[in-house]
């Protein structure tokens, strides 16, 4: 993997590109911090083809949740308040 330094990711682009698609992911750095990343297209469809659905989409979907398995609560004993 190699890194590019942002000046360079933008001035070279192309060369960045064929480096994507034969080396593999290449990742840009801003400020010698690595932001972010550009991935062969077949790497980033495997994926997100095994990602599952966010918990937004899951939180605004229309199925119910009430199969869902939650633990039962625990027996923790409460302590007692003195009565005055």
């Amino acid at each position: 993997m190699r890194h590019w330094p942002v000046q360079d990711a933008k001035a070279r682009f192309s060369e960045m590109l064929e480096a994507c698609a034969s080396e593999g992911a290449q990742i840009v750095t801003k400020r010698g911090v690595e932001t972010a990343v550009l991935v062969p297209l077949r790497e980033w469809k495997r994926l997100t083809a095994h990602s599952g659905p966010s918990l937004k989409a899951l939180l605004l979907s229309d199925e119910g949740r009430g199969d869902m398995a939650i633990p039962p609560r625990g027996h923790a004993r409460r302590r007692s308040v003195p009565t005055i």
